[in-house]
């Protein structure tokens, strides 16, 4: 069994080109193969985001967050705002035992991104 978060976006290639330069997603598959794309499967690590390419409320509150563990949180934080998405502040250690930054997407989705201590 697998879970695989999927992105609503009216900003498709803008939305995956964010994902591409902050944590280096790469497009695995898209559909329909000819003709505008209505969902492409991209994989970061070991799991799968798929976007799906049609009109959405962005200014609606967001309903969940995707939390993203990368290997060094500080040094991915600068990458967000140079691909459009938008840092809240700066990392934070937790008494979790993690490096948390919290940050939006280009569309406004909360992304946390993530470093076990």
């Amino acid at each position: 069994m697998a879970i695989q978060p999927i992105i609503v976006t009216p900003h498709l290639d803008r939305v995956q080109a964010f994902y591409a330069q902050v944590l280096g997603a790469r497009e695995v598959s898209s559909y329909p193969p000819d003709g505008p794309v209505f969902y492409r499967t991209l994989v970061i690590g070991d799991a799968e985001l798929g976007l799906v390419s049609e009109p959405a409320d962005l200014t609606a509150a967001p309903r969940i967050t995707l939390s993203i563990g990368v290997p060094d949180v500080d040094a991915v934080l600068p990458l967000v705002e140079a691909a459009g998405g938008r840092v809240l502040g700066p990392s934070n250690d937790m008494p979790w035992g993690q490096r948390v930054a919290h940050v939006f997407d280009p569309d406004g989705n909360p992304v946390n991104l993530t470093q076990d201590l």
